[in-house]
């Protein structure tokens, strides 16, 4: 999927918890995160985006 640019990918590991990876610039993003919903898992790593943009850009 793409948010404002970046692609990402979101995927399930386990009932409720979701493995997330993006890439900004020549860094690559990943975590997990606990959700029941997909949908939830998606904001949840199209928020951590924002954060990672707004970083890189005061930077």
């Amino acid at each position: 999927m793409i948010y404002k640019g970046v692609e990402y990918t979101v995927t399930a590991v386990a009932p409720g918890i979701w493995k997330w990876q993006f890439r900004i610039d020549d860094r690559v993003i990943t975590g997990k995160t606990e959700a029941k919903l997909y949908l939830l898992a998606v904001r949840r790593v199209q928020l951590r985006i924002n954060r990672e943009r707004k970083k890189s850009a005061s930077d």
